[in-house]
């Protein structure tokens, strides 16, 4: 029989990691801050939890899901924290924090619970179309005994370093490039639609051409062409990824010129009330205040 595992965490993102284990026969202990999302996972065959403590008391192999730095630190490290659970040994950060990561994996070494680093790229729909990215850092013995889950869900799954901090950074790398993706193809066919060209004619030429990339091939036709906005990752959540990539560089001298642009870019959406919006409402923002109304 499978050895069961922990998940905490099971929002959006969290929730469709959870469910793809759980429909591959991976027994779950699970903790989540909402009542009724765990619910529904008790329904699903999951064991809940009412802390994070509760589920590492079960579980020597524990992953994370959460949105903020600050849940992370709560949830690893906190009074009823995986650090105090009985049986946990690995804790598995899936979450984008950056290197607060690595303090993370400083308290838990202190505890006897080695980190893999381990944050994933591709979104909700990826999760479900078995076209996730996982990239994972770690010591070999953990990345070991933890690879064999990550396949569970992950499409694919990249080993890029031996220390907790090293797959944070590359997903930073990703999510900065993401994020420039989407700012400038949105804003582009906004100009192309207000010049009276063909949103769908502007995106098959795209696609067939030098300024094809992920926004113009899974973003615009997926979520804004079709009018659903439902790509699956909020506003709040790129912008809080631009931000930790800008401060990181910075840290280590690198200016990212591009970067902190797109950072405004963002920064704006977010004024604008729309920290809660998926992230393809960015070029609604971007519509309005060149007065096109195609979108």
């Amino acid at each position: 029989m499978t050895e069961a595992i922990g998940f905490i965490g099971l929002g959006s993102m969290g929730g469709a990691i959870a469910r793809k284990l759980l429909e591959r026969g991976t027994p779950l202990h699970v903790f989540d801050i909402d009542a009724e999302i765990s619910a529904k996972f008790r329904h699903l065959g999951a064991h809940v939890h009412a802390s994070p403590r509760e589920v590492a008391d079960q579980a020597v192999l524990v992953f994370s899901c959460l949105p903020t730095v600050s849940a992370c630190r709560q949830v690893a490290l906190g009074s009823e924290g995986i650090a105090h659970g009985t049986q946990v040994k690995i804790y598995a950060e899936c979450s984008t924090i950056g290197h607060a990561v690595c303090d993370i994996a400083d308290g838990l070494a202190e505890r006897g619970i080695a980190t893999l680093d381990c944050p994933v790229s591709g979104g909700v729909k990826a999760v479900r179309m078995d076209t996730l990215s996982v990239m994972a850092a770690g010591a070999d013995p953990v990345y070991a005994q933890a690879v064999p889950y990550l396949e569970r869900f992950g499409k694919k799954v990249f080993r890029v370093g031996r220390q907790p901090g090293q797959a944070q950074t590359m997903k930073l790398v990703n999510n900065l490039v993401s994020a420039a993706n989407m700012a400038a193809a949105f804003e582009a066919v906004v100009f192309g639609a207000k010049a009276g060209l063909d949103p769908q004619v502007m995106v098959d030429v795209l696609n067939a051409s030098s300024g094809r990339n992920s926004a113009t091939q899974d973003k615009l036709p997926d979520a804004v062409l079709s009018g659903t906005y439902d790509f699956g990752a909020k506003v709040e959540v790129i912008y809080k990824d631009v931000c930790l990539g800008i401060d990181e560089a910075q840290q280590i001298g690198v200016p990212l010129w591009v970067g902190s642009h797109i950072g405004q870019v963002w920064r704006y959406a977010m004024s604008q009330g729309g920290a809660q919006d998926d992230f393809t409402t960015l070029i609604k923002h971007m519509q309005k205040l060149a007065g096109c109304d195609v979108f």
